[in-house]
């Protein structure tokens, strides 16, 4: 067994379920997990891992060195590739949106990823929007040769494979299912995976961190629109002392983005009465914390 599938096999043992006692400004009838997935690797983590794990081993049996992928200019799926690549020993090029970039000082996350050896290709916003079209590919790999291609975000049939294992990794650590199983929802790759292996006792919750213009109705998992705080990556001063107060209360650090609007919008339905008061609820902290904001100190 080489070292990625030896990692890929231990990892779920540095995933813990904490019990949040008194996490919130003030009590709800709940008992409340959280499913601490930010632990799982000190670059590679949360759904990430998870996500990369299977295409990871893909790439190898493939024999292929490089990966290619996409992403915005705070990307955590161009961090967590870039560490994945510098950690398995993999090639790693990055598309990244925004071709004024390129002129630019870097910021943190274009800089870690370029410490970790990512080769970082600037494109408009324009070319960027023909990502999935096979023609682009084409082009990119006549550039760059053979390539593993992962998607923005890294979503694919695989990623689903690999965060489709969190929830009877959960139900082991509990030795029970949970009633209600929450996670933020970006590209829809973990809420994929939670919903396709979630008992029928369990209802899984997907907070939408993105604005969308019409809710969605997915299959076997609910949306929860109301707690975007006005798109992706915006915030508020209300959500920011929510998280600061969250992470005194527990020290457990949150970001902005993605866990700090999925567990303020827990609590908002958990005070006003959404949840059977005694259930059980596991929120997913999936990581992404390279992207926190300097407001939080």
């Amino acid at each position: 067994m080489d070292e990625l599938a030896r990692q890929r096999d231990q990892l779920a043992q540095k995933s813990p379920v904490h019990w949040l006692t008194n996490p919130f400004p003030e009590p709800v009838p709940i008992r409340v997990g959280l499913k601490r997935d930010d632990l799982l690797h000190p670059l590679v983590s949360g759904n990430k891992w998870r996500k990369l794990k299977y295409n990871l081993l893909a790439a190898r049996e493939q024999e292929v060195s490089t990966l290619l992928t996409f992403g915005g200019a705070y990307s955590n799926h161009l961090y967590a590739t870039a560490a994945a690549g510098k950690v398995f020993g993999f090639k790693t090029i990055g598309i990244v949106r925004g071709d004024e970039l390129a002129c630019k000082p870097l910021n943190p996350t274009l800089s870690f990823c370029q410490s970790c050896g990512m080769h970082l290709h600037f494109v408009s916003r324009t070319y960027y929007q023909r990502k999935d079209d096979s023609q682009c590919l084409i082009e990119l790999k006549q550039q760059y040769g053979t390539c593993y291609v992962l998607p923005e975000g890294g979503t694919n049939e695989l990623a689903i494979r690999g965060t489709a294992e969190l929830v009877p990794e959960l139900i082991t650590q509990l030795g029970f299912a949970p009633d209600y199983v929450c996670c933020p929802v970006g590209t829809g790759g973990t809420v994929a995976g939670l919903a396709q292996s979630a008992p029928p006792g369990t209802t899984v919750l997907g907070f939408m961190a993105l604005k969308l213009p019409e809710p969605i109705h997915p299959e076997k998992w609910l949306p929860v629109m109301d707690y975007h705080f006005g798109g992706y990556a915006r915030t508020t001063p209300e959500l920011l002392g929510f998280i600061r107060d969250f992470e005194q209360r527990t020290g457990v650090l949150l970001e902005q983005v993605y866990t700090g609007k999925m567990l303020y919008g827990l609590y908002d339905l958990a005070r006003t009465g959404y949840f059977p008061e005694g259930a059980t609820v596991v929120a997913v902290h999936t990581g992404g914390l390279q992207g926190r904001s300097g407001e939080l100190g």
